[in-house]
């Protein structure tokens, strides 16, 4: 018999020989001790891209259409930013959906989370594309889209945590970083997915595109959710997860004792979202707007926004590598720096309103800063939290993160390009996200090294080795 998990197991936490759950799912790789990991990380790839996909063909649609249709009364640019506001909705449901996706996914189960999760974005994505707009129904229909847009939060909230779990809590203490980072490749993969399905509805005349066009990208959901949902009913709960409750650690209320006792932890996972957030919507969302007042073509911006996120499918993976072997610190460093450099130069890429120089703003954008620093938070952030506080502690911290800087990023954006008519208030604006990430970083510990199924702190274990019970978790954070 192979095992599908390579680290050695901690004191107080059972192996897999005496729990019967464990032992079906290491005995499910007998032939190869990679299979059972690669399908759990393809589920949490797969599941990931669906949900990024419905949550960015809402962001592309608010940049291109969503203002004209409800949101007609205003001025463009207020229209434009209203429907920045409904998009950055969704932001402000994150953190709610982290609370109460987590709280089950510590008590409960990672899997059945993961599935609501899918559901939920997938029912209220086929929503949107079935609204009226405010032509037909009025002030109803900004009010219905913001509605539908508030339970996509609520969902993604507890999607990201999740399938980072299941990926992280499977794979070998060594290649942790490498298949955690599959459910991130889900963001690039999604965002392709989203750009290339508004490109091609892009194509179709002004009149269709406003009239019944839009629609198109987010009924299409409905096969995609189809298919995730069949991949995930084939997937366990993880090794330490299922562990955990066989030992009856499961906190009663697992977000109050994050908010509580790991309070520090949780700002440092927002604040290491800083770097890897602000560039990402500035380029993938606010671009397309940018490029549009400057003349360059939104069909150019879309170009080069899929043309980078496939390159960045296979840049974050790699990352990822990096991480493992050399840790999650140095890695998100030298991202924060490269993000601070490239911040001036994306804009004056763009400003030259040639293809060629665009394209080649979004590949320094996406996939060599944003891998840089986005790749390694699929490992250092479940690793601040022990076990039976993960799925709510790496949940509340990255979408603490979204809310604080990715949520804000195409309304301040368009504000400040509004007040200034330049884009090198843009640039400092991504600068002071790469700074803040990387105090964040510097003042965190690396966790490379650490055990995966732990329900204490390693730096608080005492001289013994002997891992905290229950009672003594709180005093460990």
């Amino acid at each position: 018999m192979s095992h599908i998990v390579t680290r050695a197991t901690p004191p107080g936490v059972a192996s897999s020989a005496d729990h019967p759950v464990l032992e079906d799912i290491v005995a499910s790789s007998s032939d190869s001790p990679q299979v059972s990991i690669v399908r759990v990380a393809g589920a949490s790839l797969i599941g990931t891209a669906i949900e990024f996909f419905d949550f960015f063909i809402f962001g592309t649609a608010s940049a291109l259409v969503f203002g004209k249709l409800f949101f007609p009364d205003l001025d463009p640019l207020i229209g434009t930013l209203a429907a920045f506001a409904t998009f950055g909705v969704a932001f402000v449901a994150r953190p709610l959906g982290a609370l109460i996706f987590g709280h089950f996914g510590d008590r409960v189960s990672r899997k059945r989370m993961l599935i609501t999760s899918l559901m939920m974005m997938g029912l209220s994505t086929v929503a949107v594309g079935l609204l009226p707009t405010h032509a037909q129904v009025g002030i109803l229909a900004p009010i219905l889209l913001v509605v539908c847009r508030f339970i996509q939060g609520l969902a993604l909230g507890g999607e990201w945590s999740g399938a980072v779990l299941m990926a992280v809590e499977h794979a070998p203490k060594n290649k942790r970083a490498f298949y955690g980072s599959w459910p991130q490749v889900g963001v690039p993969l999604g965002l392709v997915l989203a750009t290339g399905m508004f490109w091609i509805v892009q194509q179709l005349p002004a009149a269709q595109l406003e009239s019944w066009g839009w629609r198109v990208p987010f009924l299409v959901s409905a096969v995609l959710v189809a298919l995730g949902l069949y991949i995930r009913l084939k997937i366990e709960d993880s090794p330490a997860f299922e562990a955990v409750k066989e030992k009856g650690q499961q906190e009663r209320f697992p977000a109050g004792v994050v908010m509580r006792k790991a309070g520090g932890r949780v700002v440092i996972g927002a604040l290491a979202m800083a770097a890897a957030n602000i560039p990402f919507y500035m380029a993938t969302v606010f671009a397309l707007t940018y490029g549009a007042s400057d003349g360059v073509s939104r069909n150019v911006v879309l170009a080069a926004v899929c043309l980078a996120s496939l390159v960045q499918m296979a840049t974050i993976p790699l990352t990822a590598r990096f991480c493992d072997t050399y840790g999650r610190r140095p890695v998100l460093m030298v991202g924060c720096v490269a993000t601070a450099v490239m911040a001036f130069p994306f804009f004056w890429l763009v400003d030259t309103h040639h293809p060629v120089a665009i394209i080649a703003a979004m590949l320094l954008a996406l996939p060599i800063c944003h891998a840089l620093t986005y790749a390694p938070i699929s490992a250092f952030l479940p690793e601040l939290f022990p076990t039976q506080l993960r799925y709510s502690g790496s949940g509340i911290a990255y979408t603490l993160g979204g809310l604080l800087f990715s949520a804000p990023v195409p309304f301040i954006s368009a504000a400040l390009f509004d007040s200034f008519g330049a884009a090198w208030p843009l640039s400092l604006y991504i600068v002071v996200g790469g700074v803040l990430t990387f105090v964040a970083v510097a003042v965190s510990r690396e966790s490379r090294d650490d055990e995966i199924a732990w329900s204490d702190d390693p730096a608080e274990r005492s001289t013994d080795g002997s891992a905290a019970g229950p009672e003594r978790i709180s005093a460990a954070l």
